[in-house]
């Protein structure tokens, strides 16, 4: 591997752990604020990282970085019950469909990209996988999970489009040579 390659690289996998540790940061704030007692109810945009490293990095980082961030912000919150690997898997999906969609589904950049990468990865990952999961825990109750979802997922798309649309956001986003499209 040539130095430049590895320089690329290790620039990709720095700002991937960047935004592992502000995903477990987030979550973990979220969890102790905006969360009641049982766990059920809880408001968090811990997965608006994931979303961007699997738009910017593609499906293979975000899966990474979504799993990896459900798992730590496990070890350091208190839960009450043991890690459920489908929320796991859940996490990691969001991160793997918002790569896959943008970087195969909806090559041009723009909003489309980011709605559909974002919406289709909290479909998938937090809908379906993070549901059937936490179902184990909570039954049918965990269906109030799903409009809390939605919103949460709209909040976090909206955030990103605007983050993009930012000048210096996009300036150091090409500057650090992660993608030239932007």
């Amino acid at each position: 591997m040539n130095m430049k390659k590895a320089k690329k690289e290790l620039r990709k996998l720095c700002l991937c752990a960047m935004f592992l540790a502000m995903s477990i940061a987030i979550g973990y704030l979220c969890k102790s604020i905006f969360a009641s007692m049982d766990g059920l109810f809880r408001i968090s945009f811990d997965t608006l990282p994931i979303i961007i490293v699997g738009i910017l990095f593609g499906p293979i980082w975000g899966g990474v970085v979504g799993a990896c961030s459900d798992l730590l912000t496990y070890i350091i919150t208190p839960q009450s019950f043991a890690p459920i690997p489908l929320v796991t898997v859940g996490y990691a999906m969001i991160g793997i469909v918002a790569g896959i969609v943008a970087r195969y589904l909806v090559k041009k950049t723009g909003n489309l990209q980011i709605i559909l990468a974002g919406g289709l990865g909290h479909l998938v990952g937090s809908m379906i996988f993070k549901v059937i999961g936490l179902y184990s825990i909570y039954g049918w109750a965990v269906l109030v999970r799903i409009p809390i979802y939605l919103v949460v997922g709209s909040v976090e798309v909206l955030i990103i489009c605007l983050l993009f649309k930012n000048k210096v956001f996009r300036r150091a986003v090409q500057e650090f040579g992660i993608r030239d499209d932007i």
